[in-house]
């Protein structure tokens, strides 16, 4: 195919605006799969993916379209719409010369809408906006074309009406695709420059990389240098996705494919690496992406610490399909030997427990997810803390030991009807947030921008922020740093004993409410002992919150019959110092469940 003919492109949405459906119509249109293997969703290969209704992972195709009487092939790199992912968007874009903007006509532009349209704009990739839901009674596309000019900032009056569902300007789409997205750059009697944008492992054939040629040509049987790491494979296979492995002879520039080497070691491969040829390589390698950098944090650990190692490595395969997700080896006094993780959001974080429960069969905990804190010292020295071992005690705060204590901050663009703007404020107030911005884009619709604490939302922000606008308003972020703030440790103490595990971080204003609900929960969870247990939350030296466990008492009078009362005061008394003595050197069984029902999730 000459390079003339090739486009490369992908689709960028907000979530359930329709880019799933969108790509299915154009598999369906381009006779890439027939009547018989048609199926809803189908570049979205994961169970989790179609029961959740999102994509996760971003998928390539080749549809070999006829246009004006000449063949082309169009490249499309299928994309996530939900704020977490935005990781997997970049590296899509980062192998496209367009991208096609699909924007609800019900919905008008929403707030992951202008996330993914400014990586497209920083990539300078050409944007078409796709106006899509026209068949739907409330679609107003006057509205959403003026909408996408005015918040967006691109010219919209070429945007074309489409309705993915009834199949509607699927043709007109296409046919723009080619007319106004430019065809790659590159030779092909230049030096391999081979960008790998997305990799997985497979247990028979090793790792499976996705790769935008940019220069050169890669054919089966030639050695491969990876440039960052030097290590040189074999290529076993090549070939394309149309839309199921289709294995070709070679690669050239401009082509989107999948190279083979049985690579079976996934420590050593890079997604950003670039790959040259081992004979003759080339002199720069290419620029990969900008590392993500984690924002949720939380312990993953096996339920069984027998299988310990066996998620240790299937952390490793998986993060060479997500390269987005940290984790490092980390060991709790609850829970054993485990990880901590970082992910890019709550999401995120769910989706990659899960995706290691079904793929890996693993049966796991994972904690309440936290945030990096950053102790300053009076010497200027910068400590982070992941978690509320590695956090100072109060006295060491008060002793001024520690000069003060950073968190997080993101930048949140809210997008909501203004019947809700009441309730969504008081939301951000009740979380700390401080508010940057209000505009109203039309008469009912408002962008709301606020500053919030990153550990105010990782928990339910989002839940609440839908709850309360009955799903109609939207959310993106941004991490803008590090502020000043009055974080401390709460710790829990039992029978006076501090439990390490226990402890949490949160703000001085939430600690007694946070104290409360935690010992309350407890008092609950822990069994009844012999002696009575007392549950204490704990700032420094001072106690904001009580519970007590009332003793199992044992009828020691079930054998006096009768008699006069001091024989029965004889035994009670005799009992009594019997429990003193016992909680001086008793020590308290804390079960699974009450350490879960303070971590878990």
């Amino acid at each position: 195919m000459k390079i003339e003919n090739i486009r490369n492109f992908s689709i960028i949405a907000h979530i359930d605006h329709g880019k799933s459906t969108l790509a299915d119509r154009f598999l369906d249109y381009t006779g890439a799969i027939t009547e018989r293997e048609k199926v809803s969703q189908f570049l979205d290969k994961m169970e989790l993916e179609r029961e959740r209704g999102i994509t996760i992972k971003a998928q390539t195709v080749r549809l070999n379209y006829t246009h004006n009487g000449k063949q082309f092939a169009l490249n499309l790199i299928d994309t996530p719409g939900h704020v977490d992912f935005s990781y997997e968007v970049s590296k899509s874009l980062a192998a496209c010369e367009g991208a096609l903007l699909v924007v609800d006509a019900t919905q008008g532009v929403e707030a992951q809408t202008l996330a993914n349209v400014y990586i497209a704009s920083d990539m300078n990739l050409a944007i078409i906006p796709v106006i899509n839901k026209i068949d739907l009674p409330s679609a107003d596309s006057d509205k959403t074309r003026k909408e996408i000019e005015e918040v967006v900032g691109i010219d919209a009056s070429g945007g074309i009406l489409a309705s993915a569902k009834e199949g509607i300007g699927i043709k007109e789409i296409l046919d723009a695709v080619i007319e106004r997205i430019p065809p790659p750059e590159g030779d092909k009697s230049s030096p391999l420059k081979a960008l790998i944008f997305d990799s997985w492992f497979d247990s028979y054939q090793g790792v499976v990389a996705l790769v935008r040629i940019f220069d050169g040509k890669v054919s089966k049987g030639e050695d491969i240098l990876l440039m960052s790491s030097g290590a040189t494979y074999e290529v076993q296979k090549v070939g394309v996705y149309s839309p199921y492995m289709n294995e070709l002879g070679s690669l050239s520039a401009g082509d989107v494919g999948f190279i083979i080497a049985n690579i079976k070691d996934a420590g050593r491969f890079k997604i950003g690496d670039t790959v040259t040829h081992k004979t003759k390589p080339a002199k720069n390698p290419l620029p990969g992406f900008k590392e993500p950098k984690p924002m949720v944090f939380a312990g993953i650990y096996p339920i069984d610490s027998d299988d310990y190692h066996e998620l240790k490595d299937s952390i490793e395969k998986l993060k060479l399909n997500d390269p987005s997700f940290s984790y490092e080896p980390e060991n709790s006094l609850a829970l054993g030997f485990g990880f901590r993780c970082g992910f890019l959001g709550l999401l995120h974080m769910e989706i990659i427990v899960e995706r290691l429960e079904r793929e890996y069969n693993l049966n796991l905990i994972s904690t309440s997810p936290t945030v990096l804190y950053n102790i300053i010292t009076r010497s200027g020295e910068v400590k982070p803390a992941l978690n509320p071992m590695k956090f100072p005690p109060s006295k060491e705060i008060s002793m001024q030991e520690v000069d003060y204590i950073e968190e997080p901050y993101i930048r949140a663009n809210i997008y909501l009807p203004s019947e809700y703007l009441g309730k969504i404020i008081n939301l951000c107030v009740e979380k700390r947030g401080q508010q940057v911005e209000l505009k109203y884009i039309t008469k009912n619709r408002v962008q709301l921008v606020y500053d919030l604490p990153l550990s105010e939302i990782v928990l339910d922000f989002y839940d609440q922020l839908k709850s309360l606008s009955k799903g109609y308003a939207s959310f993106d972020y941004e991490l803008m740093g590090y502020r000043p703030s009055d974080m401390i440790k709460l710790e829990i103490l039992v029978n006076r004993e501090p439990v390490d595990a226990l402890s949490v971080i949160v703000h001085k204003d939430k600690a007694y409410e946070r104290g409360r609900n935690i010992v309350e929960k407890l008092r609950t969870l822990i069994p009844r002992q012999l002696f009575e247990v007392v549950l204490q939350a704990q700032i420094g030296s001072k106690i904001i919150a009580r519970e007590e466990i009332k003793a199992l008492r044992k009828n020691v009078l079930a054998k006096c019959y009768g008699g006069d009362i001091t024989r029965k005061r004889k035994l009670l008394e005799k009992q009594k110092e019997g429990k003193k003595k016992m909680k001086n050197i008793g020590s308290v069984e804390i079960p699974q469940e009450a350490f879960l029902s303070v971590l878990k999730v």
